[in-house]
């Protein structure tokens, strides 16, 4: 049950209009997503707009995968888990990756996977970080611009988590296959 209108281009506010008309440009469809974002023309340009700062960081396709996926999982969003599925598959991210993000397991390379500890440490302390977290980071490679460029990413997933649990996005036809829901550990 979606509790937020889903909007299309006929149907959007007139300011939402020709954002709408670049989702579908650049995806091929407007996602689910954008059309809820739509009914606030401000809230879906921000969206588009930090979207396209974050893929400017100095992030690879691998590492905003780590970053996206690690904030969706703990978000626990079932449209943005499935969606960046997709997405890592069309950046040629590999599978192991995606997989190990999606399953809250270790992964294999160790400064993708120090990026993916520095990216829950944000999210679960609200940016709360200690000098060892920090200097943790650091030793992998990583400075200050990756803290401040998880952050930008932070504020993009929020955005969408956030949207998509009040919305109840159902997840768009080409993700379908990437469906997910949040495994549970039992005591």
């Amino acid at each position: 049950m979606t509790t937020l209108k889903i909007h299309n281009i006929e149907t959007a506010p007139e300011a939402s209009k020709a954002l709408l008309e670049n989702s579908q440009k650049a995806y091929g469809m407007i996602p689910g997503l954008h059309g809820v974002l739509a009914a606030a023309p401000q809230a879906l340009e921000a969206y588009q707009k930090i979207h396209e700062l974050f893929t400017q960081t100095s992030f690879n396709e691998e590492e905003l995968t780590v970053v996206w996926q690690t904030i969706n999982v703990e978000h626990e969003c079932h449209y943005c888990v499935p969606a960046h599925t997709g997405i890592a598959k069309m950046m040629k991210v590999d599978d192991a990756i995606t997989e190990a993000l999606r399953n809250e397991t270790p992964l294999a390379d160790s400064k993708l996977e120090a990026l993916r500890t520095m990216t829950l440490t944000i999210v679960r302390n609200r940016g709360n970080v200690t000098q060892a977290d920090l200097d943790a980071f650091y030793a992998a490679g990583y400075g200050e611009t990756q803290v401040l460029e998880i952050i930008l990413g932070l504020s993009q997933k929020t955005i969408s988590n956030y949207v998509n649990h009040i919305a109840n996005t159902p997840v768009d036809a080409g993700f379908k296959k990437y469906e997910w829901t949040k495994k549970t550990v039992n005591s």
